[in-house]
């Protein structure tokens, strides 16, 4: 806590909000003592080493000054003690906090007592001027960034076994099992639905339990990459089991034989296919390798809704859209198997979530991460080249507009219109411009001549 109050009020305002506790160690110091034990004795100047000293056990910094304020956050994240930089949060209202809340990587400035210098400098403005609202925008943070995690765990899922089994239908049986429309449900109608049942999670009291997330850490982590291997591996060794041998396991006939007809076959894929998707939607509801996954489904009654709704559509589909989607009504025991299948990805689940995520490099997630100075670099001759680009537009539209309003208005420079038309007189110049320049020049002779002329005659006289 960083105030100017004196030392005694600090502490007690510490001791109140749990930032001082007495099983750990702490400093507590005005300004004038912080600034004698980071700055050198000869040079005055701030030492980063012994500015690292103090940091981790401050908390409290009393009589502080706004310089104070602004140094301890550089220095915080100038500082090198741990392994990834430090991420630095400043709060402030006054004009004098605006240095601190520049610097800072998220600033919070307050709404009502705030100044506009103080907003203007910060990141995030608490309009009701509450500190528990940094709480909740923490929660909401956590809970957006864990949301757009859990659709990205179940949209790869679909995608890689679509894909696959797509492909592979093609190229050994000359037909793909998945139809264009049945593809299109799964992707634009199933999808868009569990997006937005999976981004209605309201946020928890756990998010606030787990730790932040890195600067440089990727979106997909090693757990759900693990989870969207493992789920596409089995997902495909079933499809690929139904596609080859399905028609001997259910006595029916091959699908692929029908030539884009409605068969019992390939609706038996597809409709396992929609409900292995379902169920592992519920498992997706969880990222970070919990095992139970229907904790908190009920709170989200979106998330139920539009389950139950979609399960009511696989079965409309299935046993009433004929052509449309390629598909033939299924008896009773064929339903079973469908739901069986499917319902097999929730116990698959507790199997993926015993595996141990260091089994997979952390490699596999930060593709790339390697080349972060050359991307930095790359972005900024962008910039660059935009603000370039924007600056050479601004001369054309000025040049326009003066050579459309050239009869109203004339140049303020004659050196730079001259410069500007210089090649426009050169193409304006006639074919018979040897007989001008001859005239030019007998013009010049002579007036060369006669001041030749007057210069004698001047010399002669002073002689």
């Amino acid at each position: 806590m960083v105030t100017g109050d004196n030392v005694a009020t600090a502490r007690s305002i510490a001791i109140k909000c749990g930032i001082l506790n007495n099983n750990e160690e702490f400093l507590v110091l005005e300004g004038k003592q912080f600034n004698k034990k980071i700055r050198d004795k000869d040079t005055g100047k701030v030492n980063q080493a012994k500015l690292d000293e103090i940091w981790p056990k401050l908390r409290v910094l009393a009589r502080s000054s706004p310089e104070d304020k602004y140094i301890l956050v550089k220095g915080i994240i100038d500082s090198k003690l741990s392994k990834n930089r430090e991420i630095v949060a400043v709060t402030g209202d006054g004009t004098n906090d605006a240095p601190a809340l520049k610097m800072a990587d998220v600033g919070f400035a307050m709404g009502i007592a705030g100044t506009d210098v103080a907003k203007e400098a910060s990141d995030i403005i608490l309009t009701d001027d509450n500190f528990s609202s940094i709480v909740k925008a923490v929660k909401w943070g956590r809970n957006v960034y864990d949301s757009i995690s859990k659709f990205l765990q179940f949209q790869l899922t679909v995608n890689l076994v679509a894909i696959f089994i797509a492909v592979i239908g093609a190229l050994v049986h000359s037909e793909s099992p998945l139809s264009a429309t049945q593809l299109l449900w799964v992707n634009l109608i199933m999808d868009s639905f569990a997006s937005l049942a999976l981004a209605t999670e309201p946020p928890t009291d756990d998010l606030l339990t787990r730790k932040p997330y890195g600067r440089t850490k990727p979106l997909i982590s090693r757990t759900m990459a693990k989870n969207i291997l493992l789920h596409s591996l089995y997902q495909i060794i079933v499809l690929l089991v139904l596609m080859e041998a399905g028609p001997e396991l259910f006595d029916i006939s091959s699908g692929f034989k029908q030539h884009g007809k409605p068969s019992v076959h390939l609706t038996i894929m597809f409709n396992t296919f929609v409900f292995m998707q379902l169920f592992n939607e519920i498992n997706a509801r969880k990222v970070h390798g919990q095992r139970n996954v229907f904790s908190g489904i009920f709170d989200n009654y979106i998330f139920v809704v539009i389950w139950i709704g979609t399960v009511v559509v696989q079965i409309i589909l299935v046993e009433l859209s004929g052509y449309a989607f390629r598909c033939e009504g299924l008896n009773a025991q064929q339903w079973m198997w469908c739901l069986f299948l499917g319902f097999t990805e929730l116990l698959i689940g507790q199997v993926v979530a015993t595996i141990p995520k260091a089994i997979f490099s952390k490699d596999l997630c930060r593709i790339g991460r390697g080349s972060i100075p050359q991307t930095s670099n790359a972005r900024l001759l962008w910039i660059r080249s935009v603000t370039r680009l924007r600056h050479q537009i601004r001369v054309v539209n000025a040049f326009r507009s003066s050579v459309d309003n050239q009869s109203q208005r004339a140049l303020t420079s004659p050196v730079v219109f001259n410069s500007l038309l210089a090649p426009v007189r050169t193409v304006m110049v006639p074919a018979n411009n040897s007989r001008l320049d001859s005239v030019s020049e007998d013009d010049e002779s002579g007036k060369t001549g006669n001041m030749e002329t007057a210069k004698t005659e001047k010399m002669e006289t002073a002689m």
